[in-house]
């Protein structure tokens, strides 16, 4: 008879809460975040991750963090664990408690460590983890730039399901970017090799790593721009997502952007620059009609979940999901090989709404077709 698979879990409870105030991360801001009204979703992208494993709940010996930070939610949830490691204050974690709880699961002979968080928890968890630990991360944060991280929330489980069931996976070293959000916030992305985790590995599950830098194709931008600007009227009005593309867009309207916000276009003019979640749903209260424009994140192919969590599921379907449009260059649609755009709303039911083919803006008047999953094919 196969051995109990022995899982260890560490959750970030706050991951992720800058992202629909506009913070352009955590580390240090969560509490301005929590101020705002923004409820933390971490738990719930774990429990999305955790309920791939309740049919194989007897072949799994569970281990996990107190409190908040894993114990709380597996309980919730009907698994029988034990609980290792303590936390300095159980009303507030801190990425010193990832680090002692990470050293105490190793200790037990995890098969697999799982954890939720963003670029600082890979990079917590890399402090304390020898080469040869198996690790996967849940992506709860705000900007995700490693490649230990799978997809979303439902492939992790699903990875870990193929893990736990015995079949074939292969292993790989992958990289651990550190953000530095200060300067992230300032609208410069700064990363650097923090160093590799040994990760899981099954191609429909597991993100690339982020491709760094701007390489824009100004004159196609141009052409998308003009076709933007012709279709703007009295009614509509135009939310954009963050990233190289859209402030290409902007800029060849002659209109100053932010590289890494949401910004609203109407009648020609920015109204609203780096937009929180609750300043779009107020705008959307008003009425009126509405479109989203996104754009791929060059090398992963994710258009939703990634640094533009403003963009959040009430905001996309009061809008219409015919109205969420992808701008995209040939250039950009090649980077992908092939692989569909990703999808991590933190909504399973949207995600699989938005799954199949979808509009992309790739040049002047010029629509293509390109396939959208919430996984990786």
């Amino acid at each position: 008879m196969q051995a109990a698979f022995r899982l260890g879990l560490i959750i970030n409870p706050l991951a992720g809460v800058g992202g629909q105030a506009a913070l352009k991360g955590s580390d240090g801001v969560a509490e301005q975040a929590l101020a705002q009204g923004v409820q933390p979703q971490a738990q719930r992208r774990v429990a999305i991750a955790l309920e791939q494993l309740l049919p194989l709940r007897d072949q799994l010996q569970l281990f996990a963090a107190p409190g908040a930070m894993g114990s709380d939610l597996l309980t919730d949830m009907g698994f029988d664990h034990q609980v290792i490691g303590e936390l300095g204050d159980a009303n507030q974690t801190s990425a010193e408690d990832t680090e002692r709880c990470a050293a105490a699961l190793q200790q037990t002979g995890v098969d697999l460590l799982l954890f939720a968080g963003g670029d600082g928890t890979a990079r917590n968890i890399c402090n304390q983890i020898r080469a040869n630990q198996l690790v996967l991360g849940i992506p709860a944060g705000v900007k995700i730039h490693s490649g230990v991280y799978a997809v979303n929330p439902r492939a992790a489980g699903e990875l870990v399901a193929l893990l736990v069931k015995g079949d074939l996976v292969r292993l790989r070293e992958a990289d651990v970017r550190d953000i530095d959000e200060t300067a992230f916030r300032q609208g410069q992305v700064k990363t650097r090799h923090y160093g590799e985790l040994s990760v899981p590995e099954e191609g429909r599950f597991v993100q690339q790593v982020k491709q760094g830098g701007r390489e824009v194709e100004t004159l196609v931008l141009d052409d998308i721009a003009a076709w933007l600007q012709e279709e703007q009227d009295e009614d509509a009005g135009w939310i954009l997502g963050p990233g190289s593309t859209n402030l290409g867009l902007l800029e060849a309207m002659g209109l100053h952007g932010t590289l890494l916000g949401v910004d609203v276009l109407r009648h020609g003019e920015l109204i609203l620059q780096d937009a929180t979640e609750q300043q779009l749903w107020a705008l959307l209260e008003q009425g009126g009609d509405w479109r989203i424009l996104v754009t791929a994140i060059g090398g992963q192919g994710h258009i939703l979940g990634r640094g533009n969590q403003q963009l959040s599921p009430r905001i996309i379907r009061t809008v219409g999901l015919d109205n969420l449009m992808v701008v995209a260059t040939k250039t950009k649609l090649t980077t992908l090989s092939g692989r569909p755009f990703l999808v991590d709303s933190g909504d399973a039911e949207l995600d699989q709404q938005l799954t199949g083919l979808r509009r992309v803006l790739s040049g002047y008047r010029e629509e293509m077709l390109y396939p959208v999953s919430w996984k990786a094919e």
